[in-house]
């Protein structure tokens, strides 16, 4: 049982915790903290959170459990606004894409990283951003990922798996380094490549009826190009070389592609196709 769990960013991510601890019954209080008020306020409506409060050190004070959900780019800012406001035994954890730059962050704030820190990643989300996208069943058969150093005490990464695993979700442990090698593979790379093809087609002087055309393909291709641009932003710039590297390894396989086409090299074009559907048959099975 959570007493007091302090969710800083009540979005989709934080606010579909609250939901789902709530029906759970794992949490007795739950205090969001962000800069927009109104927000904080649909919230309270909405009944995702009991009460809020808009200065951070305010808002952790008395919790034993705080979530960071907010971009990545704002972790810094929040852990220095929060240092020296922890209760004594209260947990620390984040909900970053991209786990390296969050723990530099944390280092840098707190002047190390303390064992109170448990550093996590949702594998869960949809398009939609804002404490009224917010689901109680998000995390229900999700992974969560949780990268816990050297330094992190076990407790403390026991009462997160806790959490996590009382909203439903699937707890795995992962090195930082190589989770963010095998996100920007599955989720970072993709994102890019979603917001690339919408961007490209929307500078095309025929882009009216190109969308107005558009089919379930490139509708269901597309559905993450309405991500959050600031956090996809923040994601490419804290985990830039893993996803260059995927970048790079795309252009040389779309290259191939391209030549398969040029030679209208049916074989080859039937081979690549195959394999793909094969590989994602698999996936989705």
């Amino acid at each position: 049982m959570i007493e007091r769990l302090c969710i800083i960013g009540v979005g989709l991510i934080g606010g579909s915790l609250a939901r789902a601890l709530r029906d759970a019954g794992s949490c007795r209080h739950v205090v969001g903290a962000s800069r927009n008020l109104d927000n904080l306020r649909l919230a309270v409506e909405l009944g995702v959170i009991d009460s809020y409060e808009t200065d951070l050190a305010r808002a952790v004070a008395g919790a034993d459990m705080v979530l960071v959900a907010v971009p990545l780019g704002a972790m810094e800012p929040v852990f220095s606004a929060i240092r020296g406001s922890l209760a004594e035994g209260s947990v620390v954890t984040d909900a970053g894409s991209a786990k390296v730059s969050v723990i530099e962050a944390a280092h840098r704030a707190f002047g190390r990283v303390p064992e109170f820190f448990v550093p996590g990643h949702p594998i869960a989300g949809t398009e939609r951003s804002g404490v009224a996208a917010s689901l109680p069943d998000l995390y229900r058969n999700r992974r969560v990922i949780l990268t816990p150093l050297p330094e992190t005490a076990l407790e403390a990464t026991r009462k997160v798996r806790a959490m996590w695993e009382a909203a439903g979700a699937r707890v795995a442990e992962m090195e930082p380094v190589h989770h963010d090698e095998v996100l920007a593979a599955t989720s970072h790379l993709p994102h890019v490549l979603a917001f690339t093809l919408v961007e490209s087609l929307a500078r095309l002087h025929d882009k009216a009826e190109i969308f107005e055309y558009a089919a379930g393909g490139f509708r269901d291709f597309t559905r993450i190009a309405s991500s959050d641009p600031v956090m996809w932003r923040d994601i490419c710039l804290a985990n830039g070389n893993a996803i260059q590297q995927m970048i790079e390894r795309f252009i040389t396989d779309l290259q191939v592609l391209d030549q398969a086409v040029e030679a209208r090299d049916g074989e080859r074009l039937l081979q690549i196709f195959g394999d793909a559907k094969a590989a994602r048959d698999r996936f989705v099975h």
